[in-house]
């Protein structure tokens, strides 16, 4: 009996596990392409059976290609440089020096606080009318007059993907420096004894011995900036005209403001794929590279 209660044991104590993420994850993402199937009232209620026809209206639509685009160039350039410019200061706050702890509470804070406060603090800095930039630049005489720091839709999205990229720094910085902190520094030694220079220190020792960090990070990173809705809502809404929308702020505005909940539930079904491919090959060349 005791033997039998051993083999189910661990079993049990991930039933509750289990049953939350069925509750909350699977029972949500089956509903969702239950209703982009769908024909969905305004209501939300689902009048029948409609097959692909919510996927051909979202396709067929010209704003969707230009919201996809910018979907992969908000997740790349967020995810890219913030996973380099992460990983550089990483190194940095590795290194002793005097007031260290202090350096890394300031890095960590962005992190901390709210997206939504982070990108109302963006929106208030690149003001035209009262914003800090212009008010700073101007008292130290760089500037003569107030710039709009947002001439066109590509400006203003070019300041989200800035603050994206400034948001998701610290998460990469403190998951690398755990890593580095793990490295045995008789690895260094060794290396600098058989005259190993800094850059072959980095990519022989450094490097690989961090890339399971840099690769949970950038997994996550992925999931987390694709979703992201904070940054841009509420610093543009997507406008103009969609040109700042990503698939998140799009899928919104089309359930919630046009009442096409069944094309909404496409984008996220959409979404939801291109997400899962993308995440599942990385992991599968990063995992390929490890073995080798």
């Amino acid at each position: 009996m005791k033997k039998k209660f051993k083999k189910v044991e661990p079993y049990i104590w991930i039933l509750p596990s289990v049953l939350l993420m069925a509750v909350f994850i699977l029972v949500p993402i089956v509903f969702v392409f239950r209703m982009a199937l769908s024909d969905v009232s305004k209501a939300g209620l689902i009048k029948g059976f409609a097959g692909l026809e919510n996927f051909r209206k979202v396709t067929s639509s010209s704003v969707f290609a230009m919201v996809l685009k910018n979907t992969l160039v908000w997740t790349v350039a967020v995810v890219g440089i913030s996973t380099l410019l992460g990983f550089i200061l990483a190194i940095l706050l590795n290194n002793e020096f005097k007031g260290r702890k202090l350096a890394r509470a300031v890095v960590v804070f962005p992190w901390a606080t709210t997206l939504i406060v982070q990108a109302s603090i963006w929106k208030f800095i690149i003001d035209t009318d009262y914003g800090t930039l212009n008010t700073l630049l101007m008292r130290l005489g760089i500037i003569d007059h107030a710039i709009n720091w947002t001439p066109t839709a590509g400006a203003y999205f070019a300041w989200e993907i800035a603050c994206g990229i400034f948001v998701t720094i610290p998460f990469v910085t403190f998951t690398v420096l755990s890593g580095l902190q793990s490295i045995d520094a008789s690895y260094y030694e060794a290396a600098a004894v058989d005259g190993a220079s800094y850059w072959q220190k980095m990519f022989q020792i450094t490097i690989p011995l961090v890339r399971p960090n840099l690769t949970i990070s950038t997994i996550l990173n992925i999931i987390y900036v694709f979703n992201s809705f904070p940054i841009i809502w509420t610093i543009t809404k997507g406008d103009p005209a969609n040109r700042t929308d990503t698939l998140v702020t799009y899928l919104y505005k089309l359930a919630f403001y046009n009442g096409k909940q069944g094309q909404a539930a496409a984008v996220s079904v959409i979404g939801f794929l291109i997400l899962l491919l993308c995440a599942s090959l990385y992991m599968v060349s990063v995992l390929k590279k490890g073995d080798e």
